[in-house]
């Protein structure tokens, strides 16, 4: 006759085997995360090549970077995209959403827990005899039964498939955290952008109106010559027709204005048609952005450090797709009250319970397991590609910037002196007009010149302006990879129920 077990041998049996389990949890499959090399400079080109960018404090471009600016419209505009751009607050929406997937994947980590409540009435069948599961005794009894199980199911991590999905979902959330931070210095970037190229319109306006009370002093010069019999028709229609072609040119920038102005307003979260910025000239020239060196690079933006992130999310896939081959080892307990009359249904005779460890493993699949480990191998060489991609951007778009401003610069010094020429020749040619010794001709070319210089040096100076903030943006804006939050900080305010 077999030998029955003890309860308290069960026990401590199932005791030495949780224990044993619990030191095997220690391990987890799939390969650990490191992170993927990429393609490193030791140095800016541009920054080596005989013009360099000065190096003020470093927290210059930190945090608040447009207030480096030093302009209060675009401050207050700057606060506004902060608070009420709808294209941030999807991103950061996004974000609550990767965050909501770490904490049901730390869910995996305790027991499962359900409780159910019956109560059922019952009339036993009067035909069925013993030999068919009836009773004699019990034919065509009417029976109640009154049951409050409680059921718990515990997944043991033996080999890490949760601590990999959690991994990767920690992971996941944080490239969604950078790509809130990389939205918002994009956004950021692009209002800066707009806001400086409105003020550049600004600026030309203001120049085309001023020459417009040139010109128009100068027709009246011309007709009060021609009167005289000085000067002849062509040269009061040469007059008229340089005075009103710069009224034109003043008028289609009002064009390109209004569109800047309402792509501000929708940055900023308003509806363009309520929101307008009084004309101001650009008069701000670039600040000073510090460089650093290109290994910093890695740590100052934010789209860098996702794209990095979802190379260690992809990493912990592998793992939880490797932890599918091994088994599925749970524990599971039920106990409860159960009782064919509700006076007894709680009393300590009608208990039950059971317990006992279990193992699943399935012993063939078709190959499912190594298409899936295949696809999250493959999935972690794409993610690394796009790092590296991003990487080579990233030095693309700084080398690009700093190659605008030296550029620029050397432009605009070109351009100044352009200008104090073109004016002095303006002057020169109108007083030999007045003397009589040049024709109107002469005085249209060099006050043309000289406009043209003008309107020449205002764009190049927003230019060079929107170069200086798409060099902060490269740069990351001030961010850094540290801000990103940690395990704990997305674990943190989870709903336990």
């Amino acid at each position: 006759m077999p030998r029955i077990t003890s309860p308290r041998r069960f026990r401590s049996i199932a005791s030495a085997l949780l224990a044993a389990l619990t030191a095997m949890s220690a391990c987890s499959v799939g390969p650990d995360y490191e992170r993927p090399t990429a393609p490193m400079a030791p140095a800016y080109k541009e920054t080596t090549e005989g013009w360099k960018v000065a190096e003020p404090r470093d927290d210059i471009a930190r945090g608040a970077w447009w207030e480096i600016y030093g302009d209060p419209d675009l401050n207050d505009l700057m606060e506004q995209v902060n608070a009420a751009n709808q294209d941030l607050q999807t991103a950061e929406a996004q974000f609550r959403q990767a965050r909501t997937l770490v904490w049901a994947a730390r869910s995996n980590w305790y027991p499962t827990a359900s409780l159910s409540v019956s109560a059922t009435r019952s009339r036993l069948s009067g035909t069925l005899n013993p030999s068919q599961g009836g009773s004699a005794g019990n034919a065509g009894k009417v029976v109640n039964e009154f049951s409050m199980p409680l059921g718990v199911s515990w997944e043991l991590d033996v080999w890490g498939r949760i601590r990999r999905l959690v991994e990767s979902n920690n992971a996941s959330a944080q490239a969604s955290a950078a790509d809130v931070e990389s939205t918002r210095l994009s956004l950021q970037a692009e209002l800066a952008s707009d806001y400086f190229q409105l003020r550049t319109l600004d600026g030309d306006r203001q120049i085309l109106d001023q020459s417009a009370e040139a010109f128009d002093k100068s027709l009246r010069l011309t007709q009060s010559r021609f009167e005289g019999g000085v000067a002849s028709r062509a040269d009061v229609a040469q007059a008229e027709t340089q005075l009103q072609t710069t009224q034109a040119q003043a008028i289609d920038l009002g064009v390109q204005r209004a569109q800047l102005e309402h792509a501000i307003a929708v940055l900023i979260g308003v509806p363009a048609s309520s929101f307008s910025i009084p004309p101001q000239p650009l008069t701000q020239t670039p600040p000073a952005v510090p460089v650093g060196i290109p290994s910093e690079l890695l740590e100052r933006r934010p789209d860098v450090a996702a794209a990095e992130r979802l190379v260690a999310s992809a990493n912990a896939q592998i793992g939880v797709a490797v932890a599918a081959y091994y088994p599925t080892i749970t524990l599971s307990a039920d106990g409860g009250f159960a009782s064919g009359t509700f006076s007894d249904w709680f009393n300590w005779p009608s208990r039950i319970w059971s317990f006992g460890p279990g193992a699943a493993e399935v012993v063939f699949d078709g190959g499912l397991r190594a298409a899936q480990t295949a696809q999250a191998r493959a999935a972690y060489d794409g993610n690394v590609a796009s790092y590296r991609q991003s990487v080579l951007v990233a030095f693309q778009e700084v080398e690009d910037s700093l190659a605008a401003l030296r550029i620029l610069e050397e432009e605009s010094h070109v351009l100044d002196l352009a200008v104090t020429s073109a004016l002095d020749s303006v002057r020169l040619t109108t007083n030999r007009y007045k003397e009589g010794t040049a024709s109107y001709l002469d005085v249209v070319v060099t006050q043309t010149t000289a406009l043209t210089n003008q309107r020449s040096a205002v764009d190049v100076l927003g230019r060079r302006m929107v170069a200086n903030v798409q060099l902060v943006q490269a740069l990351g804006g001030g961010w850094n990879a540290s801000a990103l939050p940690t395990s704990h900080d997305l674990s943190a305010d989870r709903p336990l129920m």
